[in-house]
This record gives C-alpha cells, sequence and structure tokens, in this order.
C-alpha cells in the first residue's frame, strides 16, 4: 500500500507476516532525499546574493538536485565529482549537463568523494565573495552539518506523522544507510528522544571488513578530522584518511556526519556493516519482489534489514528509509551481473 510516501511491504519469513515500511524518498523530485537539501541551501544562497553555486556530488544524486535548484533560481552552478564516479555514474553527469551545471571530473587521489571535497573547499576559499558551497551531506565546517540536519528532518517529522497515521503508534526500528549520515540524521534525528525507538545506520563492509576494501567508519575509525570537523574517521598513523570502497558511489566517504559519531558514542544509535555482495543481493530482491528498484545507497539498509527481519515478532514495526531510486546504478549493476 502507498501512503504519502510510504510503502507497506507485507513480508513472509518463517511463517511471520513482518511490517516493514518503506520511508520512500525515491519519489521525490530528481529521485532522491537531496532535493529536500538543495532548494533550502540555493535560498540561503539567494538571500546572501551569491550568483555562483559549487557543490561536490559522488553518485551525482546531490549534484542533479543542485542543478535543479540552480536552474530554479537562475544561478551559476559548478558541480565536482571524482572522475571515477564520472564513469560510473555517468547517467548522472548527463543530467546535470542537461539541467546546465557544469561537471568538473576531479583526478586526484582516489577520484572519489573526498577529493571533490576537497577541491570544491579551495573553490570556495578562492572565490568567497561570489561564491556559495553548496554541500551535499551533514558533514564539512560549521554551519554545515546543523544545517543539513535541519532540512533533511523533515524525513523524520514526514516519518512520525506516517506512521502514527498508519499503526496509532511509533515503529520499534529505524534503519537507514550511513556515508556522510544526511538521510540518516534526517530520519533519526526527529526520534531522539523516543529511547524506545531504536535507530540502526548502516554502512559499507565492502569487500570484507578484513580486506581493508570497504568504508566502514562507524565500525572501524577512530577520532580524527577531515574537511574541518571531528568525527569517526578511517584513518592511518599520520592522521590522513585512508583510501575507501564502497559498491555505492555515495557511500564512499572516510568520515562520517558529526552528529553520528556522538549518537554512536552516547549509544542513542546501532552502527553495523553489510557488504558489497549482501548489498547487491538485497538491490535484486526488492526489484524483484515489490517491483522498486532501490539506489545501492539505500541498498545497504534494505539488506540488513532483510538479515534482521526474521527476529521480529509480528506486531514489531520497522522503517526503512529508501533514500533513492536505482536508476542512476543499473548499467553498473548489469556489468558486475555479467562479470559475475
Amino acid at each position: 500500500m502507498t501512503h504519502y510516501g510510504f510503502f507497506l511491504l507485507l513480508v513472509q519469513l518463517h511463517y511471520t507476516i513482518k511490517q516493514i515500511y518503506l520511508k520512500r524518498e525515491c519519489l521525490n523530485h530528481t529521485g532522491a532525499h537531496k532535493i529536500n537539501n538543495t532548494v533550502e541551501q540555493a535560498l540561503v544562497a539567494k538571500s546572501l546574493g551569491k550568483k555562483r553555486v559549487i557543490a561536490e556530488t559522488v553518485a551525482g544524486q546531490h549534484g542533479v538536485a543542485t542543478a535543479t535548484a540552480c536552474a530554479l533560481f537562475d544561478m551559476e552552478c559548478i558541480i565536482y565529482m571524482g572522475e571515477v564516479d564520472c564513469k560510473r555514474q555517468a547517467l548522472n553527469v548527463f543530467r546535470m549537463e542537461l539541467l546546465g551545471a557544469k561537471v568538473i571530473p576531479v583526478t586526484i587521489g582516489q577520484r572519489t568523494l573526498k577529493e571533490a571535497v576537497d577541491v570544491a573547499l579551495g573553490d570556495l576559499i578562492e572565490n568567497y565573495e561570489n561564491t556559495f558551497y553548496l554541500l551535499g551531506s551533514a558533514v564539512g565546517p560549521d554551519p554545515y552539518p546543523a544545517m543539513v540536519k535541519h532540512f533533511q528532518s523533515i524525513i523524520g517529522r514526514e516519518t512520525r506523522e506516517q506512521i502514527m497515521e498508519a499503526e496509532n503508534r511509533l515503529p520499534d526500528y529505524l534503519v537507514a544507510c550511513v556515508g556522510g549520515g544526511s538521510n540518516a540524521i534526517g530520519l533519526f534525528s526527529e526520534f531522539y528522544e523516543d529511547k524506545n525507538v531504536k535507530m540502526i545506520g548502516v554502512e559499507p563492509a565492502g569487500k570484507g571488513l578484513e580486506t581493508g576494501l570497504h568504508a566502514a567508519t562507524m565500525t572501524l575509525g577512530t577520532p580524527g578530522v577531515i574537511h574541518g570537523f571531528k568525527c569517526l574517521l578511517l584513518q592511518d598513523e599520520n592522521g590522513e584518511p585512508s583510501e575507501v570502497h564502497s559498491i555505492a558511489a555515495g557511500l564512499d566517504y572516510p568520515g562520517v556526519g558529526p552528529e553520528h559519531s556522538f549518537y554512536k558514542e552516547s549509544g542513542r544509535a546501532e552502527y553495523v556493516s553489510v557488504t558489497d555482495k549482501e548489498t547487491l543481493d538485497a538491490f535484486l530482491r526488492l526489484s524483484k519482489l515489490e517491483g522498486i528498484i532501490p539506489a545501492l545507497e539505500s541498498s545497504h539498509a534494505i539488506a540488513y534489514a532483510m538479515k534482521i527481519a526474521p527476529t521480529l515478532s509480528k506486531d514489531e514495526i520497522m522503517v526503512i528509509n529508501l533514500s533513492g531510486r536505482g536508476d542512476k546504478d543499473v548499467a553498473q549493476v548489469a556489468e558486475m551481473l555479467g562479470k559475475m
């Protein structure tokens, strides 16, 4: 059943019907939660008199949403995107260009999100007088983490309203993927005081935690500083950010939002990881069973929900934040399945 962006999955597991809801941010304009933040920040830029907007993107959804907002408000739009991500998210590169943005591939370092942010911050320092940096996740220097959380809190407010209307009570579990953490903090923050609501953030175990090819910041990270903020960070002995890996471009980051680090340290939320293989299995299963193609980022949350669903009683309720749709990932998945 659809319900204001909700979708109820009645999953038959161990002969018991489970109540699992999807919070379908994938139904938003441009296909993800990112538009919640970009329109708001574009209005901030407009109020400051800035006509040039820059942004970083990895999966491309933030870049598309930024280009959309800039088209709406007639602003110049520059998008920095790692060269690796430009190749695996070619569809979104073309969408950004159709919307009038200039996409600049970043060719330094690992050529993914960290480097895109590095270059964007450098641009801002050089051009701060006429430029607004429209940051896509709940990371970066103050006030970005708080600002992005505030703009994405609509996810949590809608979830509270919709689940109360559908079930007349709050959920037992909230599950969301975590890279930088904007979709998850937007969902979690509105339930922070509701101690009976368990919050689970799911990050990339990649090829496996033991391989080093992962982006499991909350699982294996230690306190450090990146891009002007302190958080749990995957780093080497010199405090330099480690190289990371994820099947999902949008989760390919060695740090995480500072508020997620606080949630982890305080025990308010639990953070777990799933592998690329588990993520791909979840992508395929939701597509085949429900006719909903999830983003590979969101598929991390689906994968972990599939793990714990058999442990739920028939009366427990889980909400999974489906933060984006998977059109952008279809070519990448097709290539991986062909190789397999």
